[in-house]
Formats: structure tokens, sequence, C-alpha cells
């Protein structure tokens, strides 16, 4: 799981349960859960300021919804297959990964607006992420 929110940006996250969630949080999930398998929540702590994130499994794939305590998403993560990339991001990603392994790949979306795809990729056993904008474009990891 890739969160933007992280430990970069020293943040922290801790698993909770559904019990936990703020209602409105609750009421959230419930609407963006919808056929979807729910893996887990997690509150997660950025400059003083509270977020809730549900894992969901849909579809045989990913997807991470970042809300506020008010049950607004903030952020999704969702994963994509590579093959379902529009070219120029597919070339771009390759692109930025050059010799290192392409794992998993999300695109990213804010405020309701597709801002990047972002990629886990292997490299001499190392993990790291990688990012493109929408049109393919690298990008430094966003915040």
């Amino acid at each position: 799981m890739f969160l933007l929110i992280s430990a970069a940006s020293k943040g922290s996250e801790r698993k909770i349960k559904h019990s936990d969630l703020p209602a409105a949080v609750q009421a959230a999930v419930a609407a963006q859960s919808h056929g979807a398998k729910v893996r887990g929540f997690a509150e997660e702590k950025e400059n003083g300021q509270t977020y809730y994130e549900a894992e969901l499994q849909i579809s045989g794939h990913s997807k991470d919804v970042l809300m506020d305590p008010e049950g607004k998403v903030v952020e999704v993560e969702e994963e994509v297959a590579l093959g379902a990339l529009p070219a120029s991001v597919r070339e771009g990603l390759l692109a930025k990964a050059a010799s290192s392994k392409l794992v998993k790949v999300e695109s990213l979306t804010k405020q309701g607006k597709l801002v990047a795809y972002e990629a886990q990729v292997i490299a001499n056993g190392k993990k790291s992420e990688i990012q493109v904008g929408p049109d393919g474009k690298p990008l430094d990891l966003l915040e």
C-alpha cells in the first residue's frame, strides 16, 4: 500500500476497527465500498490532522480511500494493470523505472482529479516508488 501521507511526510498510521471510525466516515465507507471486500481500516495523523483510510479489494485489485473526519474523500489510490494504462503513462513508467522491475501500479486521485500514476519498483532487492503524471511525464513524488 502506498500513501502520500507517509513516513516521508512525518505522519503516523495505526490500524483501527470499523467501530472506531467517526459516523460520517462509516457512511462514506459504506458508499465507497459497494461491491468491494473491506480489508481493513487505518487512522493517520499528518501535520496535526487526522485522516481515515479504508483498504478495499474490488474485482481482484486494491483500492485505498483516504477520508477526512467528515467523510470527505481526500485521496484514492487504485491498482491498475500495466496493460490497461494509457500508452503514454505505460511508456513513462517503464522509462522512469529503467532496469528496475515494476511490481504494482496505482492511479492517484486527489479531490476527485487524477493527478498521477505511481509504481512500486524493485532494483537490486530494494523497493522504491516512482511517479508520472496523467500525461506520462516524470514527476517527483507528490505529497
